[in-house]
């Protein structure tokens, strides 16, 4: 997701000085630390997270250097180079076309505690997956793992801002000044990435239990990501981080927390923002010209109350409005709210489809041969799942209503009926979660073969 207006606008106005003051009741003071480049090539936009124990989800953006540190990782012993870049598939729900891959590399895993590394890459995954609508559509997401090897464990930053740690990725605390913002070295993540096929999301998981992450929520240029998330692997909170970080990249939500009292964002008084869940408008005036959320306005949100317009949002404390008052996009250990959870299944779908053709679509079929589909399993607890319906020649035939396998032979065709007819299956998630027509669109995909006896 490229920045939308709004933080594009927000950045350019000082938003440094917004982090500066949210980042009063954090941890930590400035001291020296592990050396910056003065005038860095490139530099690059993070989310920096709230504070351990504060109550907002982030403190804002900071533009931060695209190389880290700029600290080369030593040259690997033979040893160590054989198992590095190994990539293994630790959740396997089908063709890398067809789903939402994410790529977890470990940074700071020496290769003794490359194990380690797995398990943690695993017990991450699930503390994301444990967050809706993850949980829905687990069956949407194979999840790799890429072995980074390291030559000291631990990385830059922990304990304190003097450690310095030479590991795969150049992790490290303290970027930017901030404690808890944990930056990498782009390059090399992408390095690591590529070795995956067609990484759609990354997860950089930090050798530490120390608490930060950051968000870059820029697509990669090269390898079509949709974002890098960064979390401390045995921090109970990074995991909530993670999921916030991929309400940008995947959903491309706002953020819904502000700064009240900081100077510059008293008031938003710019465009209409292209972010699905922050608006200029009000409840009435939401449901006056059918914008934004307004199919949503006075539901129950699992964040807890009624969809309504709560002024606050986009870093301005009034002149913008947000869904519910405490989601996942605003407080973190929150669910997503109704419109957050519709923007996350829809980013879903921008990278996975509904059902994989086993049988070539397009080929013909005759005799016995079957069209075989493949479709994800849902997990929701009301039963909620993939409906799937087939038909010949254009007239839907639903005793076959469900099947994931036709077999010519069941389609009834006549004897020595010599015409090509076509079979076609179309494949539909009906969630009760989408109710955007548009987005509804994108949840469905159909195949045809030609059939003959």
């Amino acid at each position: 997701m490229r920045p939308s207006p709004l933080r594009r606008t927000l950045t350019a106005a000082g938003v440094a000085a917004a982090v500066t003051a949210a980042l009063a009741a954090g941890p930590g003071t400035a001291a020296a630390g592990p050396a910056q480049p003065a005038a860095p090539a490139e530099r690059v936009e993070v989310e920096v997270p709230g504070p351990e124990h504060g109550t907002v989800a982030g403190s804002g953006h900071v533009l931060v250097p695209a190389a880290g540190h700029d600290r080369p990782a030593s040259r690997l012993s033979e040893a160590q180079a054989r198992v590095d870049g190994t990539v293994t598939k630790a959740v396997d729900n089908g063709p890398t076309a067809d789903r939402l891959d994410v790529v977890v590399i470990g940074d700071g895993y020496t290769a003794g505690e490359l194990p380690r590394f797995h398990a943690d890459a695993r017990a991450k995954w699930a503390e994301i997956a444990a967050v809706e609508p993850y949980t829905t559509y687990q069956g949407l997401f194979n999840v790799w793992t890429v072995d980074a090897v390291s030559r000291e464990s631990g990385v830059t930053g922990d304990p304190d801002r003097t450690t310095v740690r030479d590991t795969a990725l150049g992790s490290f605390f303290w970027c930017g000044d901030i404690e808890r913002l944990l930056c990498v070295d782009q390059d090399k993540v992408d390095a690591y990435a590529a070795l995956a096929p067609e990484a759609d999301l990354v997860l950089v998981l930090a050798n530490s239990a120390k608490y930060g992450g950051a968000g870059y929520n820029e697509p990669s240029q090269t390898l079509g990501y949709a974002g890098i998330s960064t979390a401390s692997a045995g921090n109970e909170k990074s995991g909530q981080v993670a999921v916030h970080e991929t309400g940008h990249s995947l959903g491309g939500l706002a953020d819904e927390y502000f700064h009240p009292g900081t100077p510059g964002y008293e008031r938003y008084t710019g465009k209409e923002p292209a972010d699905p869940n922050v608006s200029t408008l009000d409840a009435a005036r939401l449901a006056e010209r059918r914008a934004k959320w307004y199919r949503w306005l006075g539901e129950e949100s699992p964040d807890g109350g009624t969809v309504g317009a709560y002024e606050g949002g986009g870093y301005f404390t009034t002149g913008l409005y947000r869904p519910t008052d405490n989601s996942l996009m605003r407080v973190l250990d929150k669910p997503f709210n109704l419109p957050g959870v519709e923007a996350m299944i829809a980013g879903f779908y921008r990278h996975a489809r509904p059902a994989t053709a086993l049988t070539p679509a397009g080929t013909t079929l005759r005799g016995d041969r079957a069209a075989r589909i493949a479709v994800p399993r849902l997990t929701a607890a009301d039963g909620h799942r993939l409906t799937v319906r087939w038909s010949l020649d254009g007239r839907e035939l639903p005793r076959l209503a469900g099947r994931t396998e036709v077999r010519v032979t069941e389609l009834g065709l006549r004897p020595g009926d010599l015409r090509a007819h076509r079979l076609s299956v179309t494949v539909e998630d009906r969630t009760d979660a989408v109710r955007d027509p548009a987005v509804a669109d994108t949840l469905r995909i159909s195949f045809d073969w030609r059939v003959r006896r």
